[in-house]
């Protein structure tokens, strides 16, 4: 396999990551192929590909031969996203081919392609959690200016419905059940 290089937002996508390698090939991916520029539990979101450590990557990278991809979430606007990033590519002179979640094609993040993919059997924890969701939009606090309450990021409902499933028993990292994913066109066009 040709040495690559995959650089991502933060832990969420790492893992996705390479849990996706696993269901792809079978196996993991090889160590420190798959990085976030930053400290574990700092996303940093995109402007991490500018950090030293992002750039100093992709240079090793691309002078060992190996082929860089980067892969963020497309956000609100994709074009102005991908736009954001290239323009990176350019001004500090990397190699890296660019991949915006969830499709390459449409706004959106991680979170809502995890979303389309949870198992079916899971589906009743979604479903509770869309009804909270409506449930906090109609309660008014008359102290709190606005009164009405913050709906939880995309990230909380996805942390919350994995932390739903969790056995309460800790685990060793080789022991953790592998997610369970349901077959899904956005998952199929890695193969």
């Amino acid at each position: 396999m040709k040495r690559f290089l995959i650089i991502v937002e933060g832990d969420a996508d790492k893992k996705f990551l390479q849990d996706y390698f696993h269901h792809l090939f079978g196996e993991y991916a090889p160590e420190n192929s798959i990085i976030h520029p930053g400290k574990d539990g700092d996303t940093g979101g995109y402007g991490k590909l500018k950090s030293e450590e992002a750039l100093l990557a992709l240079r090793q990278n691309t002078n060992q031969g190996g082929i860089n991809l980067v892969i963020f979430d497309a956000d609100e606007d994709i074009e102005a996203r991908r736009k954001e990033l290239l323009s990176i590519r350019e001004q500090y002179d990397v190699e890296f081919e660019l991949f915006l979640l969830p499709n390459d094609k449409d706004a959106s993040a991680l979170e809502d392609l995890l979303e389309q993919i949870i198992n079916p059997d899971n589906q009743p924890v979604m479903d509770c959690w869309q009804t909270y969701e409506g449930e906090l939009k109609k309660v008014r606090i008359p102290t709190k200016t606005p009164p009405t309450l913050t709906i939880p990021a995309k990230k909380t409902k996805i942390y919350a419905y994995l932390e739903t499933l969790l056995d309460k028993k800790p685990k060793e990292a080789h022991q953790r059940p592998q997610p369970q994913l349901r077959e899904h066109p956005a998952l199929e066009s890695g193969r």
